[in-house]
């Protein structure tokens, strides 16, 4: 479900100064874990006009392939955009994903793609794709506690949420 959104502004917790950035949310949702799951994401511009929303649904998943998806498909959407983001801040409230890409990756890396124990990290195929795109761009990721009122994170849970209620999960 991918469709552009008329929602109202909502203020930006980070302010965005230029046209040439962009704010991003994703949240990813799991109904048993493993189980049903999605993930969504929303843009957000400089005006703080909710530009963009798109969700998606996997039938078995996990809580942490959403949130990772929730992010490829944020990034992924910038991608496709004709114009060239100089800068994107994205917020999700998990730290697996937030810890991951700002942390573990560079180690993963450095002993191709393992982790110190010599085993492939979990959803290594996902990781290898989000940091394919982070090089890309310039995005710093910021974590925001879930579930805390937050309008955006609240935002994309719904969607999220929506979305599994809509496939019968």
């Amino acid at each position: 479900m991918a469709e552009e959104s008329e929602s109202p502004s909502v203020s930006l917790p980070t302010p965005i100064l230029n046209s040439d950035e962009i704010a991003l949310y994703s949240d990813g949702a799991c109904r048993g874990n493993p189980g049903p799951g999605s993930w969504a994401f929303i843009a957000q511009n400089h005006e703080g006009e909710l530009v963009y929303s798109s969700s998606g649904v996997s039938k078995l998943t996990t809580n942490n392939k959403m949130e990772l998806q929730g992010v490829i498909e944020g990034l992924l959407f910038v991608s496709d955009q004709p114009q060239n983001f100089k800068k994107i801040f994205f917020y999700t409230d998990s730290k697996y994903v937030v810890d991951g890409i700002t942390s573990w990756v560079k180690g993963w890396k450095r002993r191709g793609w393992k982790k110190a124990d010599k085993k492939a990290p979990e959803n290594l195929e996902q990781w290898q794709e989000l940091d394919q795109l982070n090089e890309k761009f310039n995005v710093e990721f910021i974590w925001v506690k879930g579930h805390a009122g937050h309008p955006q994170n609240e935002l994309c849970d719904r969607l999220a949420n929506e979305a599994l209620d809509a496939q019968g999960f």
